[in-house]
Formats: structure tokens, C-alpha cells, sequence
């Protein structure tokens, strides 16, 4: 096992693995920019390390500034957490030319799946389902429109280097189709540097669906559930919950097996997500992408579990075998997610930055959890997300872990900027999602226009 890991990220998720760690009798090294030095991943770290100025590209994302601090402070293993150099496999690739275990999957196996277009033929051939759509890379827009003529509309045009709800664009109609892929395709070029595009024939109406798979070095692989990621707003989520109230037993075993399938065929290594579409009509469902890295929604998977997902990273990194069989995996309840950030719902989701003058973060009650990184007199910057704290709950049944939830935000208090707990109080109380009754287009198109019109 390691002695010291360094943790290059910041926010709720560095605090998150600092406190794995340390339970794991690990010490932690936190790296911060200028704009981070007051932050609670810093002050919790047994050390800690300025690697740059505020600028993302200039401190987080600065590969050579992260591995010098690793180097500098001794530490062993680096775990990226989610976002900035989580999915990168250059700077896996330079941890390990530089003798530093990159705490993920390999950088094979993240520029395979990393690829979308390389992804959809690898799951092709593992025998997991994909949507109709092109076979490699799309550069022009007249090729796109025969490709979208051929498996017909709605389509789907997506960056191959794409992530994080950039690059996308949905084509109703042949008309609007040249004008979405070259703006798709600057957005994917100032993203990514890439602004190859593929094309998929859309499923409408969907549920995004998306199974957690852990995988150790010695070939064992095995799933944590799945989780519904539906509630979403321009390819973001807003709400998740695990289990599916669209999934039934038949369907969790093919969908679940088919990603345990997809993890083998590629080799995984580590903590990874395979996302799917989901047909509710039909039953069908579509492999959308895989996700190389721990996920925002993660703690969901790890209530209705019993698995700590992360110290299971750590162990895996250190070439230990997975704590559990898939035999000895256990699912019990239900658990819902709500992310709560410092931004505007009424003007279009504005981040809003500023000082949090006052601070009260729900407690109490067998089955709720707050992961955060806030506290009173903390300045939220400007540079980074706005994410306030991640608020889950899990309880016998669906309903009352939404009765949970409702609670739980009820109590949640902070003043100094504006949040968006108003907002999800309204999400988890609508009729429709207490049925259970939504898709990925329900938050656009049902929920949020009624929203707006309040006040």
C-alpha cells in the first residue's frame, strides 16, 4: 500500500479523497492554485503544494507543476479525481515515465474509450449495443448529411473528443443540420483541439442510464448497480439516483452484464462508468460513452453498495485485488443525489461567486451525507465550478428517500451568494419525478418552462 498520495484536483472531491485516504492510514498531499489558498482541501492535507496562479491551464491542468510537487513531497501515486487531468492519458503516461502510480486506468485503455469513434467499435465488437450511426470520423458537413439521411432524424452530433456536454448538438430536421455541425465543430476545436465530429441517430425519448464497474489487475470485474443520470440540462446533470425506477430486474442483468462485458473486452483497470441510452418503449438500450475515472455522482453508487469506491481505486492502484466479489455485492435501498451550486437558476444557471457569510449544512438521521469543501468566510472563486456541496440520502424506499431530501435541503442554509436549492427543492417535489415519470428531455422541456413562469 502507499505511503503518500497527492491529489490533483481541489474542491469537494480532493476533500473526498484526502478523507479516504487518511482512513486508509495514507497521507495526503493537496495541490492548490493562488486562488485556492484558503481552500479546505488545503487545510485538511498533511501537505500541501502551490502549483500556479488562478488560471486552470496554469496550475490544475500544468501536468510539469503537478509532478515536480509530486516528486518534491514523496508521494507514490497521484489520484486526479474528476475533471481537470482525470481523463488525460498523456499525464498517466507521465506519471508513470516518471515512477509515480497514476491512480486510474491505463493510458491505453483511456485514449481507446477516450475516443468516442474508437470507443463504439470497440464496444461493437464486445457485443454491447450501439446506436445506428457513422463508422469513423465525420469532417464536413455535406458528409454528415448523407450519414444523418441514411439512419434518418432526429440525429445526434457529437465532438469524438468530446465530454463534459461540449460539442454536442441535436438535428431535428436536414435544414438545420450544416449550421449545428460547424458550430458543433468550433466548439469541439476550441474545447478539445479536435473538432472531429461522428453522428448518431437519436433516441427519443430516453433515459440515461449508466452502470459503475470496478475492475482489478488480475481480470476482476465486477458492477455497483446502475444509476439514472436523466435529470439533466444541456448534457449536465442535475439529479441523480440509484436504482432506476425504469430499470426491472430482466433488464439490470443485460444492462449490467453488457457493461461488466465492455470492461473486460478493454481490459479495465480501475473505477469506470459506461453510460447507456435506454428505450423505455422498446426496452432496448444504446452504449452512449465510458467515463475513465470516478464520478461526481459516485457516493449514490456507494449507499445502495456498501462499497467505498474510492479507497477502492487506492487498493486497486496498489495492486491489491477488488474487496468484493460480484457474489458478495449487496444492494439495499435507494439513493438520490442533488448537487447544490452557487448560481442563478432564474438567469440561465449564472455561476455566482462571492463570499459565503454564513454556512449551515444539513445533519442528523441515519442515511444522509454532505460531501463539501465550503465553509463560513469561504470565498467561492470565480474560476472554477460553483459547486457548493453534493447532498445524498438513502433510505429503505424511493419515496422516502426523497422525503429525506426534502427535508435535508429544507434545512440547508447559506447566505452570501445565491444557490440553487430552491430550484431542486421544486425538482424533487414535481409530480413527475416523484412517479418516477421523466426522461433526459424533461427538465428542458417540461420542468423548466413552468419554473420560469413562477414569480
Amino acid at each position: 500500500m502507499f505511503n503518500k498520495i497527492l491529489i490533483a484536483n481541489r474542491g469537494e472531491i480532493a476533500v473526498r479523497i484526502i478523507r479516504a485516504a487518511r482512513e486508509l492510514g495514507i497521507q495526503s498531499v493537496a495541490v492548490y492554485s493562488e486562488a485556492d489558498r484558503d481552500a479546505l482541501h488545503v487545510l485538511l492535507a498533511d501537505q500541501a503544494v502551490c502549483i500556479g496562479p488562478a488560471r486552470s491551464n496554469e496550475s490544475y491542468l500544468n501536468m510539469n507543476n503537478i509532478l515536480e510537487a509530486a516528486v518534491a513531497t514523496g508521494a507514490q501515486a497521484i489520484h486526479p479525481g474528476f475533471g481537470f487531468l482525470s481523463e488525460n492519458s498523456k499525464f498517466a503516461r507521465l506519471c508513470s515515465e516518471t515512477g509515480i502510480k497514476f491512480i486510474g486506468p491505463s493510458a491505453k485503455v483511456m485514449d481507446m474509450m477516450g475516443d468516442k469513434i474508437n470507443a463504439r467499435a470497440q464496444m461493437k465488437a464486445a457485443g454491447v449495443p450501439i446506436t445506428p450511426g457513422s463508422d469513423g470520423e465525420v469532417f464536413t458537413a455535406s458528409e454528415a448529411q448523407e450519414i444523418a439521411d441514411r439512419i434518418g432524424y432526429p440525429v445526434m452530433l457529437k465532438a469524438s473528443a468530446g465530454g463534459g456536454g461540449k460539442g454536442i448538438r441535436k438535428v431535428d430536421k436536414a435544414e438545420d443540420l450544416e449550421g449545428a455541425f460547424n458550430a458543433a465543430t468550433a466548439e469541439a476545436q476550441a474545447a478539445f483541439g479536435n473538432g472531429a465530429m461522428y453522428i448518431e441517430k437519436m433516441i427519443f425519448p430516453a433515459r440515461h442510464i449508466e452502470v459503475q464497474i470496478l475492475g482489478d489487475s488480475m481480470g476482476h470485474v465486477i458492477h455497483l448497480g446502475e444509476r439514472d443520470c436523466s435529470l439533466q440540462r444541456n448534457n449536465q446533470k442535475v439529479l441523480e439516483e440509484s436504482p432506476s425506477v425504469a430499470v426491472g430486474h430482466t433488464l439490470r442483468e443485460k444492462i449490467t452484464r453488457a457493461a461488466v462485458r465492455a470492461a473486460k473486452h478493454v481490459g479495465y483497470e480501475n473505477a469506470g462508468t459506461i453510460e447507456f441510452l435506454l428505450d423505455e418503449k422498446s426496452g432496448s438500450f444504446y452504449f452512449m460513452e465510458m467515463n475513465t475515472r470516478v464520478q461526481v455522482e459516485h457516493p449514490v453508487t456507494e449507499f445502495v453498495s456498501g462499497v467505498d469506491i474510492v479507497k477502492e481505486q487506492i487498493h486497486i492502484a496498489a495492486g491489491d485485488s477488488l474487496s468484493v466479489t460480484q457474489e458478495e455485492v449487496r444492494f439495499q435501498g435507494h439513493a438520490i443525489e442533488c448537487r447544490i451550486n452557487a448560481e442563478n437558476p432564474k438567469f440561465n444557471f449564472a455561476p455566482q461567486p462571492g463570499t459565503i457569510n454564513s454556512l449551515f449544512l444539513p445533519g442528523g438521521g441515519v442515511g444522509l451525507r454532505v460531501d463539501s469543501a465550503m465553509y463560513t468566510g469561504y470565498t467561492i472563486p470565480p474560476y472554477y465550478d460553483s459547486m457548493i456541496a453534493k447532498v445524498i440520502v438513502h433510505a429503505p424506499t424511493r419515496f422516502e428517500a426523497l422525503m429525506k431530501m426534502q427535508r435535508a435541503l429544507m434545512e440547508f442554509e447559506v447566505e452570501g451568494v445565491t444557490t440553487n436549492i430552491d430550484f431542486q427543492l421544486d425538482l424533487i417535489s414535481n409530480p413527475y419525478v416523484v412517479a418516477g415519470d421523466y426522461d433526459t428531455s424533461f427538465l428542458s422541456a417540461t420542468f423548466l418552462p413552468e419554473y420560469l413562469k413562477e414569480d
